[in-house]
């Protein structure tokens, strides 16, 4: 194994965590070699310094909390990392129905959306939506924001 491509890898995982297929492509779109992006790519793995499993488990922890993206929004945007769908559901898990209809609730209210009429309460709804809360967490963290509110 070459060492500029695992050099290159490594600085490319020192600015932002990838998974397994974001690194290969970030790898091969800078001119690195097939066999020399599975060699770094096969090291970086066994090294520990590279995993699909620790990836999806920490982006999903960061668009719930940082983003306020609900669960459907975060499988997309890992399949579309290219996470393998055990990993994926592994990362989902982390998370109970119960927290995801609180942080929905609460992302309305710091929305300040008026619940009062079919107006607000369809604002919230695709508001919910657009940030990938499924549509049963939505009517429900809908009717608990309306509740305190």
């Amino acid at each position: 194994m070459a060492d500029e491509p695992l050099v290159k890898a490594l600085s490319a995982l020192a600015r932002k965590e990838r998974s397994v297929a974001e690194l290969s492509e970030w790898m091969r779109r800078r001119g690195v070699g097939e066999s020399e992006v599975a060699d770094v790519v096969d090291h970086l793995v066994s090294a520990g310094a590279l995993d699909d499993t620790r990836f999806a488990e920490r982006f999903a922890e960061d668009k719930r909390t940082i983003s306020g993206w609900g669960a459907e929004r975060i499988a997309a945007a890992l399949r579309e990392r290219g996470v393998a769908e055990a990993d994926v559901e592994l990362a989902l898990s982390a998370d109970d129905g119960e927290a995801e209809v609180e942080r929905a609730a609460e992302l309305i209210g710091r929305r300040g959306i008026d619940l009062g009429d079919d107006r607000g309460r369809n604002r919230a709804f695709g508001l919910l939506v657009r940030r990938g809360y499924g549509s049963e967490t939505a009517y429900e963290a809908i009717r608990r924001a309306e509740a305190v509110g």
